[in-house]
């Protein structure tokens, strides 16, 4: 087994925003000749995050974006004196990691999946860790 790693940047450009990172995280895995085993993909921020969801209609975006930020609205009572507790507290519900398959060279996603790097707190310039293992 041969472990693998790598950082990508990653530049966001909105307060709350979601980036498909799909087509990144494939190139990953073709540059680095994976055929058979796993990647986790980490997030090392703590108003950020990374999930999976639907990449072919550019709606469930910007509806997963607004349905966040009106479920948990940023709060004038929320006590963290950046005033970025929203963003924390939304990091920490999407989750900051996730671990794929590989198969044949390819990430095991369903149909209408894609690798979606979420912003909470931006724009910022962000990282995100990418550590596989081949077989």
């Amino acid at each position: 087994m041969v472990i693998i790693k790598e950082t990508i940047n990653v530049d966001t450009l909105q307060t709350m925003q979601m980036l498909d990172i799909t087509d990144r995280v494939k190139q990953f895995v073709k540059d680095k000749n994976i055929l058979e085993g796993q990647i986790t993909l980490f997030v090392p921020h703590t108003t950020a995050g990374i999930t999976l969801n639907e990449n072919t209609d550019p709606d469930v975006k910007t509806d997963m974006v607004k349905g966040l930020n009106e479920s948990l609205p940023d709060r004038n009572f929320f006590k963290h004196y950046e005033g970025n507790s929203q963003a924390h507290i939304l990091s920490s519900v999407i989750g900051t990691s996730l671990t794929l398959l590989i198969s044949e060279g390819e990430i095991v996603l369903g149909t209408w999946q894609g690798i979606f790097f979420c912003e909470f707190d931006g724009p910022r310039k962000r990282k995100l860790h990418i550590q596989g293992f081949k077989m």
